[in-house]
C-alpha cells in the first residue's frame, strides 16, 4: 500500500530539503516517509498527552504479558517518544524503570528562563541516546512518528531518518517548543492534526489497530478549569472520535484530569492504565481472532523485519 498523502509529503521533504534541520542532521538522515512493501499485521498507536503519556507504559506492560507484539508502532507527540523507545527494543518493564529514573531537568533549556520557547533539542538528544543513535529504519519494530506540517496543518508521517529528530518534530507543542525545521518545511506537534493517529496506521496497511488514548475524560473537567484547556480537550475528543471508528480496539484509561511530573504521579497512572487494559483483554483477544490472528501468532509477529537495513 502506498498512501498518496504521505508519499507527497515525503516527496516535498526530500526534494525541497537542501537545508539542515535545527538538529544539525545531515541531509541523508533527515526524517522522511518511504512506503513499505510489507503491510503490518498489528499496529500499536500511541496518542498525545504530555506527562499523561506515562500511562502508555501501563498498557504496554499488559500487551507484553499477553504476547501481543506489534509489527508497526505509530506515535503522536509523547506517544512518538514512548513509541520510538519501545520500537528500539525496550520492553515495557524497561520503559517503566526508565520512567521512574527520568529527571525533567534533562529537558530544561536556559532560554526558557526568559520566556523563550524551548528548541526541543534536548528531546532529540534524549531519544537518540536511548536508541543508540539508530535511525528509524534500524529500530527493531517499524516505527512512524506523526507530526503536523505547520504550513497547512496536515499530518505527515516520518518512518525513516533520524529517530530523535522525528520525535522532536512530533512533540513540538505550540507555545512550548519552537517548530522543527526539516528540509524546507517546519513541523509542530502531531497532536494538532491527529492526537491518536489511527487513520494513519490504517493507511499504512495495518490489519489490526490497537490505539491508546491517554487524554482526559470530559466529565472529569473541574469547575474553573482554564478555558484553553477545556477547548483543547474538546478539540482532541472530536479528532479522536472521528478516527476511532477505524480502530479495532481503543484503550482509554481514566487517569484523572490533572497531569504531573512526580514519581508518585508516574507510578499512579502506570498502575491505573495497567488495570484498565487488563479489563480490555477480552476485547483485544476478540479483535485478534476476527483478524485470524491467534495469541500465538500475535506473539510471533516479527520484531526484526527482513531487509531492515534496506527498507
Amino acid at each position: 500500500m502506498r498512501p498518496l498523502p504521505y508519499l507527497l509529503a515525503a516527496l516535498a521533504v526530500t526534494l525541497g530539503g537542501c537545508n539542515l534541520g535545527d538538529g544539525d542532521v545531515s541531509r541523508a538522515r533527515l526524517p522522511r516517509f518511504e512506503a513499505s512493501a510489507t503491510a503490518p499485521r498489528i499496529a500499536l498507536v500511541l496518542g498525545s498527552g504530555g506527562p499523561r503519556g506515562f500511562a502508555h507504559i501501563g498498557v504496554l506492560k499488559v500487551l507484553d504479558e499477553e504476547g501481543v507484539r506489534p509489527d508497526l508502532v505509530v506515535g503522536s507527540s509523547v506517544g512518538a517518544m514512548v513509541g520510538a523507545l519501545y520500537a528500539s527494543g525496550l520492553d515495557a518493564k524497561a520503559l517503566e524503570r526508565l520512567a521512574y529514573d527520568i529527571n525533567v531537568m534533562e529537558f530544561f533549556e536556559f532560554r526558557m528562563v526568559s520566556g523563550e520557547l524551548a528548541t526541543g533539542r534536548a528531546v532529540q538528544d534524549y531519544v537518540n541516546a536511548r536508541v543508540n543513535n539508530e535511525s528509524i529504519e534500524q529500530l527493531r519494530i517499524p516505527f512512524a512518528a506523526a507530526a503536523t506540517r505547520e504550513s497547512d496543518k496536515k499530518l505527515v508521517i516520518f518512518n525513516r531518518g533520524d529517530t530523535g529528530m522525528a520525535v522532536r518534530a512530533a512533540a513540538a507543542s505550540p507555545g512550548q517548543f519552537e517548530p522543527v525545521r526539516i528540509g524546507s518545511e517546519r513541523y509542530i506537534d502531531g497532536d494538532e492534526a491527529s492526537p491518536v493517529p489511527i487513520h494513519a496506521a490504517k493507511q499504512l496497511g495495518a490489519k489490526v489497530v490497537i490505539a491508546i488514548d491517554v487524554s482526559a475524560y470530559a466529565e472529569d473537567t473541574p469547575p474553573g478549569a482554564r478555558p484553553e484547556w477545556v477547548e483543547k480537550d474538546a478539540r482532541r475528543a472530536r479528532q479522536v472520535k472521528a478516527e476511532s471508528v477505524e480502530a479495532d480496539v481503543l484503550i482509554h484509561p481514566n487517569i484523572g484530569y490533572f497531569a504531573g511530573h512526580t514519581e508518585e504521579y508516574r507510578r499512579r497512572v502506570i498502575a491505573q492504565a495497567e488495570r484498565y487494559t487488563r479489563e480490555k483483554l477480552p476485547e483485544i483477544r476478540a479483535a485478534l481472532a476476527r483478524a485470524g490472528l491467534s495469541r500465538t501468532q500475535a506473539s510471533e509477529t516479527a520484531r526484526m523485519p527482513e531487509g531492515v537495513a534496506s527498507r
